[in-house]
């Protein structure tokens, strides 16, 4: 860039607004480059976005802490987003009704099936204790994952990471997977991507159908409680 540029950008930087336009902005341009062509899985808005705030932050030298200074009203506003999901779910309680006791055992099982699997898989490529231990809360939002991680002598910021590559693998391939299996009722099938995938999922069932989203919220919430109580004994019984 040439000087003038560069002042420009340094003035720039300095501004609190500049971030939180800028990840609105690249997020709006992501979400109509992929309806423009199709919606294709791999076109994620979430993962377009990911991948250009990124390179901007690499291409600027800017670091992640100042980054984060703009751009953290729109953390906040995760908060209030979660709890926003209870609305299609209060206006799906009649369906919520029938599936309450098949969807906790479900629950159950999805969860010790995925902390199970992460563990074992981990072990059979050889990783470390402290990885292993990392990797067990994954399909977890990041919050709590890290919080358990922490609590069991995993690494926080590993499991971060993981957290996010879970969610992204949900977001981009769980419609497909779901459709292979021939599942079409959408409680089934956003419990199932919120199960799995935490938030990002939850977003991507939210954008397919309003009663798949609803059930997504309802199991990512779910999801970090009986997690964070099943990952220290199924550890112990994994022999970690």
């Amino acid at each position: 860039m040439g000087e003038p540029m560069i002042e420009i950008w340094v003035y720039l930087a300095q501004t609190p607004l500049l971030w939180l336009v800028t990840t609105i902005g690249v997020y709006q341009g992501a979400q109509a480059l992929s309806r423009r062509v199709g919606a294709p899985p791999l076109l994620n808005p979430v993962l377009l976005t990911i991948v250009a705030l990124v390179s901007l932050l690499l291409l600027t030298a800017t670091s992640y802490e100042v980054y984060f200074d703009g751009a953290q009203f729109i953390h906040f506003l995760l908060g209030p987003a979660t709890v926003a999901l209870a609305i299609p779910l209060y206006q799906a309680e009649r369906k919520l009704r029938q599936v309450l006791l098949p969807g906790l055992g479900a629950l159950v099982i999805g969860a010790a099936t995925g902390i199970i699997a992460a563990v074992l898989l981990g072990r059979l490529v050889g990783l470390d204790e402290p990885v292993l231990r990392s990797l067990a809360p994954k399909s977890i939002t990041t919050p709590i994952a890290m919080g358990v991680a922490e609590a069991i002598g995993g690494l926080p910021s590993l499991t971060a990471v993981l957290v996010i590559l879970t969610g992204m693998v949900g977001a981009i391939v769980g419609r497909e997977v779901l459709d292979l299996l021939r599942c079409r009722d959408q409680s089934i099938r956003g419990f199932a991507m919120g199960l799995a995938s935490h938030g990002l999922g939850t977003a991507r069932a939210l954008q397919l159908d309003r009663e798949a989203g609803a059930f997504a919220g309802l199991a990512m919430g779910l999801n970090g409680a009986i997690t964070a109580m099943l990952v220290p004994p199924l550890l112990r019984w994994l022999g970690l």
